[in-house]
């Protein structure tokens, strides 16, 4: 879907694990339950990473090929923590969980269901966790969530060849992120989180049309509402630490995208049809497994893979946000420098596994892949 699994980079290069083991203020995402595990009385995270991606598609009718040409993205994270006393901690984290930035182009052949669409969401969480004791540890933030996108679309009219629609408008929605983190020994820790699911009420977005003069009065600007589902997410993850040297993960999630049914547009001037775009989407599992090798008190390296299931059935697949079953190979390594201050990289690699589907509402199908290089950048500071 449009999900963005990019909030830390260093839990990035190890297949985006991090809910059961402590790396640094970025916990307040990952886990808020592990706020408290952090040594230093303030600590502080900064990244972002850069999307090159790339959706290829093969249409069923004509076998004609065509391909997007999408910028290039720029998720970014912000992360500080405080430890109030032994036993509470607060927090404050800024992130983008969710986006999407697909362009094909004004005249493809899929045109009439999009040309292009770009869709963010950043959410603000002022967050706390609590100590229960040495070993149970519980946290929770209120997620503050703005919301934006802008759709472009011709416009299938009886007269002329470069009708098109621009819908944009942007809200304010409210979620939460609660979580909880147990040491079962000095080795094995376990963690489970929840997200909730955030519904984006759009209202009084712009609806602008272009279309010949002579169809101005048919198709006039307008304001619409219209909604979208941000889904929740469960996590359940695993951590266990070989040696001094090693730590290993694993985790599994599980996405609640079966609340994503339908994309509608109810436009304000009763001149325009409604427009109702079925979605039908159906919940999905990540699995994700990584390591992470301490070489030395300078540097550590990671490595991991996932697994992404694609939640949109085949009979609704949309050039929209075009999404297949996901396989993302990881890795990355973090710098120390002092006692106070480092770097991290990683780098992603996501193969979108070959599908062949149809939106059916439009008769509108073919063959789809994509391919996605995501490098991730990230600094840090504890005092």
């Amino acid at each position: 879907g449009f999900q963005v699994n990019l909030q830390g980079t260093k839990q990035t290069g190890m297949g985006h694990l991090g809910t059961s083991f402590h790396l640094g203020a970025s916990s307040a995402y990952f886990n808020p339950a592990m706020m408290g595990l952090d040594e230093n009385k303030f600590s502080f995270e900064a990244g972002g990473s850069l999307i090159a991606s790339s959706i290829q598609f093969q249409n069923g009718n004509t076998g004609v090929s065509e391909s997007t040409d999408n910028p290039i993205g720029t998720p970014f994270y912000l992360f500080g923590t405080y430890k109030i006393n032994d036993k509470l901690s607060a927090g404050l984290a800024v992130y983008t969980p969710f986006g999407s930035t697909v362009v094909w182009g004004d005249d493809w052949s899929g045109k009439n269901l999009i040309q292009d669409i770009s869709l963010s969401a950043i959410f603000i969480q002022p967050t706390l966790s609590y100590n229960v004791s040495d070993k149970l540890r519980v946290g929770a933030g209120l997620a503050i969530v703005r919301g934006s996108f802008e759709i472009n679309r011709a416009a299938p009219v009886p007269i002329g060849n470069d009708a098109s629609v621009n819908l944009q408008g942007d809200a304010i929605a409210f979620g939460f992120n609660a979580g909880v983190h147990y040491d079962v020994s000095e080795k094995f820790s376990v963690g489970l989180t929840y997200r909730s699911n955030v519904d984006v009420e759009l209202e009084g977005g712009d609806a602008d049309f272009t279309v010949d003069p002579s169809l101005a009065s048919r198709f006039p600007d307008s304001k619409f509402d219209a909604t979208l589902p941000l889904p929740a997410t469960t996590t359940l993850g695993l951590a266990y630490k070989i040696s001094d040297k090693w730590l290993v993960s694993a985790e599994g999630s599980f996405v609640q995208w079966s609340g994503y049914e339908s994309l509608d547009f109810d436009f304000a001037n009763e001149a325009i049809a409604d427009s109702k775009n079925p979605r039908n989407y159906e919940d999905a599992m990540i699995f994700r497994v990584g390591a992470q090798y301490t070489a030395n008190e300078h540097f550590d390296f990671r490595a991991g893979f996932y697994y992404d299931e694609s939640p949109i059935q085949d009979e609704y697949f949309n050039p929209e946000t075009p999404n297949s079953d996901n396989l993302g190979f990881t890795t990355g390594m973090s710098g120390h420098i002092g006692e106070r201050f480092g770097f991290d990289v990683s780098l992603l690699y996501i193969v979108g596994t070959e599908r062949e589907s149809e939106y059916k509402p439009s008769g509108f199908g073919g063959t789809y892949a994509s391919r996605s290089v995501i490098t991730g950048f990230g600094l840090n500071y504890s005092f």
